[in-house]
């Protein structure tokens, strides 16, 4: 088992990352990490004691003093060294950089330091360190107006606020799963040889596009999710990954359940409960009153629960947070509730009847890559 901790474990990396981590027990411990470590050099170096990896994410993006800004990241490198030497620790130390090394700017200034100082520590004491050089970051639950432009994009159209172009940049974009499966791939390959090694690594981006064009893309999910209820087109991960970021930022009890139209006459109900743009599998179930399906969580999957007959409670819970969200469905009028990424989920018959519920996921299932971590909502 590799113990990991992550400084900055509660920033919008540093969160994908330590929930990434945990889906993957039989393999890694995390380590928890809180931010007044730095303030508290005997939780610090308690903290360097018990990992075997340490990813430095903890970093301030933005002060309206670009001084300070840059002398408390370098502090914040020189107090993880100070612990590491303190308690004559060698970890493996990942380093997120940013490709604004290379600008004149405090921010990049800062970064390029820290990086160049875990080097030289590293040399110092027969050490491992990898410097990740990334590209912008998005995802599902990036703070608007801080962590990225998508963000702030996915917000505004999702709260009926209007999104501004300040200026139309060809930007280079790199999802945050993906960055999370590389350092969990690239982790047990370090920490397994025995070869020391100082690196700095340029991950690759995933999308390349203007700021317009990414805002043409998020306003089509909304003029036909949002607005309409159909599943947009998704031609590719890159796509899904961009939809599941963009659900992520709506108010789900505000939107959910979404009531359907039916249609009655002699022969019986016809309800329409589905629009779809893409491909994916549909299924349906019986379940017995008192019974509860699900109880676990997807990382990629768009799914749609539809209550066709019975009486329904789905159930939400954010991975790492505390809050439940409800919503009650009534066959007597068909709705449907979508299942949004890094939720816990389930449903359960709260009526006397057989409940019917019909299931839309965006692809087939793979029982070898389900996509499916078993948790209790």
């Amino acid at each position: 088992m590799i113990r990991i901790g992550i400084t900055g474990q509660t920033g919008f990396l540093g969160t994908h990352l330590f929930n990434t981590l945990g889906l993957y027990p039989d393999r890694f411990i995390r380590i928890p990490f809180s931010d007044e470590y730095f303030t508290d050099q005997d939780k610090l170096r308690s903290f360097v004691c018990q990992c075997d990896v340490i990813v430095h994410l903890a970093a301030v993006i933005r002060h309206p003093d670009p001084v300070l800004l840059k002398e408390i990241n370098i502090r914040l490198v020189y107090k993880l060294i100070e612990a590491m030497e303190a308690e004559e620790v060698a970890p493996y130390v990942l380093f997120s950089s940013s490709t604004q090394e290379a600008l004149p700017n405090p921010y990049g200034e800062s970064k390029r330091m820290g990086r160049l100082l875990l080097e030289h520590w590293a040399q110092r004491n027969d050490a491992s360190v990898t410097s990740l050089i990334l590209p912008n970051l998005f995802g599902p639950f990036g703070r608007p107006e801080f962590n990225s432009f998508v963000a702030t994009f996915c917000y505004r159209l999702t709260h009926g606020q209007a999104a501004c172009i300040e200026s139309d940049n060809t930007v280079f974009l790199l999802y945050v799963g993906t960055l999370c499966c590389y350092v969990v791939d690239k982790i047990p390959l370090v920490i397994q040889s025995a070869e020391r090694i100082t690196e700095c690594h340029k991950v690759p981006h995933e999308i390349e596009c203007s700021v317009s064009d990414m805002l043409e893309k998020l306003t089509y999910y909304k003029e036909t999710y949002f607005d309409k209820g159909i599943i947009p087109s998704l031609k590719d991960r890159n796509d899904v990954n961009l939809f599941n970021t963009f659900r992520s930022y709506m108010d789900h009890l505000l939107r959910f359940p979404v009531r359907l139209t039916a249609h009655s006459d002699n022969r019986g109900v016809y309800v329409e409960t589905i629009r779809t743009e893409t491909g994916g599998q549909v299924a349906s179930s019986t379940t017995l009153p008192g019974i509860t399906r699900g109880n676990h969580y997807h990382t990629r999957k768009v799914e749609r629960f539809t209550v066709l007959r019975g009486k329904a409670l789905i159930c939400l819970r954010k991975v790492g947070t505390s809050e439940v969200l409800s919503f009650t469905l009534d066959g007597n009028e068909p709705s449907y509730v979508d299942i949004p990424v890094w939720y816990v989920h389930n449903i359960t018959n709260i009526g006397v009847e057989v409940l019917y519920t019909q299931f839309w996921v965006n692809e087939w299932y793979k029982v070898t890559d389900s996509d499916t971590y078993v948790e209790s909502v």
